[in-house]
């Protein structure tokens, strides 16, 4: 098991402080909690704590970049996402602000948190926004480059960030860049697109599918706006099938972006996993996968619906 990324995001931070002598950053409390911490021992000056004021802190990170410096602020995603939702729309999005917004507790991996850390709703929301970012990296390596790519990238950008630890899958020498898709292997048969900590659970699922005799494209889908549109029609047009994994709602996220995509263009089945349409309880992050339809056995069971849609639709062709 490697780190959580809030915890490479609070040490990546740091080293980005001195790349970017411009940046400050804003924290609205929990800077142990979010690991802005770090970031403040070594800028005290170049770091504010508003306290528990999410609304307070969009705004005054709105008024820093519009003097032309760097804002970064950091908060819990259920608080980002929609206590605070206005003023990130109207005072950072609508003027086109560089203000980046990292956000911890992402999904069901806060566990024993509860609901109301938990944030399921956030991708929904922030890629409903016109001109917002919307990115996940799924491990401790990729949390860095993202990161400076997100500091870099003019307007506002939205990064997700698991609470608890996730495997690392990633060596240093792998590459990212926002808004392309990263191809963790190739297959002909199916693909599963994943985000963030559920890229792990995909693998393994692709695993047993290939035990099965099924040859299996896994694509870690770390931004979901703007998606890589090239990578997911290759994936429909070349595959035929398709599985989404996110540990978010199934409305309006990775799953919903994908779907957006593919019945524009390539239309082919698609089965989303995810959080049902519900809220999660408190308890272990792996229990709650297990008990709401998210972990590697459900993740095989769509793709199995996927695979059997797929060859109804080529025997349907077939007859026609």
């Amino acid at each position: 098991m490697g780190m959580s990324t809030r915890e490479a995001f609070g040490r990546a931070l740091v080293e980005l402080g001195a790349k970017y002598p411009d940046l400050v950053v804003l924290q609205a409390d929990g800077t142990r909690s979010t690991q802005t911490i770090h970031f403040a021992e070594r800028y005290p000056e170049r770091f504010i704590n508003v306290g528990i004021a999410e609304q307070n802190l969009m705004a005054a990170a709105a008024g820093i970049a519009s003097t032309g410096k760097r804002a970064l602020v950091s908060t819990y995603g259920v608080f980002a996402s929609m206590r605070a939702c206005e003023q990130v729309r109207t005072f950072i999005a609508y003027p086109y602000l560089n203000v980046t917004i990292a956000s911890s507790h992402a999904g069901v991996t806060p566990g024993n948190d509860g609901p109301t850390h938990q944030a399921t709703e956030d991708i929904g929301i922030f890629r409903t926004i016109p001109g917002m970012t919307v990115v996940m990296p799924a491990d401790e390596v990729a949390t860095k480059p993202l990161l400076d790519q997100a500091l870099a990238l003019p307007g506002p950008v939205y990064i997700r960030l698991t609470r608890d630890a996730v495997p690392t899958l990633y060596g240093e020498d792998q590459k990212f860049f926002i808004g392309k898709a990263i191809e963790r292997r190739p297959g002909e048969d199916l693909t599963i697109i994943a985000v963030g900590d559920m890229l792990y659970w995909a693998e393994r699922a692709a695993d047993e599918l290939e035990g099965m005799g099924f040859t299996v494209r896994v694509l870690d889908m770390h931004t979901i706006k703007p998606i890589d549109r090239e990578a997911v029609l290759a994936a429909a047009e070349e595959t035929g099938a398709i599985v989404t994994v996110e540990d978010h709602n199934v409305i309006n996220g990775l799953g919903s972006a994908v779907s957006d995509v593919v019945c524009d263009a390539y239309p082919v089945p698609v089965k989303r996993v995810g959080l049902p349409d519900t809220f999660a309880e408190s308890g272990p992050y792996e229990l709650l996968l297990e008990k709401y339809g998210m972990h590697v056995k459900h993740i095989v069971t769509a793709a199995k619906a996927a695979l059997e849609l797929k060859a109804r639709l080529h025997r349907h062709v077939r007859r026609g």
